[in-house]
């Protein structure tokens, strides 16, 4: 079954997922909204590197919400968690189902107003919003639920990622979102209103709140314990300079407190030097799990023995985390949904084609 879908924001994981869509058969990229109007009117095909599509990039909403599409994919720019608020809600309510790459993945753990409009614009179009993705999505919601599987008893999780920052080609998005470069003192790292924080810790709060979802926990809280650590020198990366002495390492930290004890945990490590990682050639993931029997997981991506494109790894990870999880959006109640631990392996499957 070919389902119809729209691409919303074409930054280098938006387009690596409108590559990815484009080249799969159970999937019709029927249009794609862009923010610059630069893109506007090119081709789908030509802004993914493919075949020309006949499907022209659009800067006007009104002709998205217009389309006649069974999914939208979501993958906005960071921003203050909620930000993307008022778009999801018109997207839904034109009757299309949502999967976001930047949260929404347990929209229940903020009860409230915020909530019940995201629930009320779903069932009003009679479609689903769920996130999806690989942190969130994917190595909390799923890999270190399923590891439990193997435990008679489960004292506490802990996920950690050390993403390489190295290698962020946008400024905005190093010095701004991630909050590299920052004078040490400037900000208060567990403080909401420094950009960084307000953008993390709602979606973080949510990938716990999921996992303990699927535990059959009872959250009381979720607490961070942030920390940002000094550059040694001045740092040359690819989206500029880092000076000595500002935000070189942040180490983001949140803990979902259940009955007054630590019993989830993610930590993530955006590095541009490894003096204050855990260990100095880290993978990108681990999961520790404490618990009767204890489990250690290292994670990794690679990409395809014959792949030469500029994609990385992970850029392919989360096009393929979207691929799948859209004939579940499509086939899940109204409402908003949190992605089941193992999601039905999809029937159309195809051997990779170097392109």
């Amino acid at each position: 079954m070919t389902h119809r879908v729209v691409q919303w924001a074409t930054g280098a994981m938006g387009t690596a997922i409108l590559r990815t869509m484009l080249d799969h058969p159970g999937i019709e990229v029927v249009g794609t909204y862009v923010y610059g109007e630069r893109k506007a009117g090119r081709d789908v095909g030509d802004l993914a590197r493919r075949d020309a599509t006949g499907v022209l990039a659009t800067s006007d909403v009104d002709e998205i919400l217009a389309l006649d599409a069974d999914v939208v994919v979501h993958a906005g720019r960071i921003g203050p968690y909620g930000a993307h608020d008022d778009e999801i809600v018109a997207l839904l309510e034109s009757g299309k189902n949502v999967l976001s790459i930047n949260g929404y993945t347990d929209p229940f753990v903020h009860p409230g107003e915020r909530l019940d409009r995201l629930r009320a614009a779903a069932e009003r179009g009679g479609v689903t919003l769920m996130g999806v993705g690989l942190n969130p999505g994917f190595i909390g919601e799923q890999v270190a639920v399923l590891a439990t599987g193997v435990c008679a008893s489960v004292d506490h999780i802990e996920v950690v990622e050390m993403a390489d920052a190295r290698l962020v080609q946008d400024p905005d998005y190093l010095f701004g979102s991630l909050g590299f470069g920052a004078p040490l003192d400037a900000h208060d790292p567990n403080d909401p209103s420094w950009g960084p924080v307000g953008a993390l810790n709602g979606m973080y709060e949510e990938v716990l709140g999921a996992m303990a979802h699927h535990l059959g926990m009872t959250v009381d809280e979720v607490v961070s314990d942030h920390v940002c650590h000094p550059a040694g020198s001045d740092l040359e990366v690819s989206a500029g300079v880092i000076r000595e002495g500002t935000v070189g390492h942040t180490n983001w930290r949140w803990h979902a407190m259940v009955g007054g004890r630590r019993r989830l945990t993610m930590s993530i490590h955006w590095f541009v030097e490894t003096a204050h990682l855990p260990e100095p050639e880290p993978p990108l993931w681990r999961v520790n799990i404490t618990g009767h029997p204890g489990v250690r997981i290292a994670m990794e991506l690679e990409k395809h023995p014959d792949d030469r494109s500029r994609m990385g790894a992970e850029q392919y990870a989360v096009a393929g985390q979207v691929i799948n999880a859209v004939p579940h959006v499509v086939a899940a109640p109204p409402g908003l949904a949190i992605r089941p631990v193992a999601t039905p392996a999809r029937d159309d499957f195809v051997s990779f084609t170097p392109r």
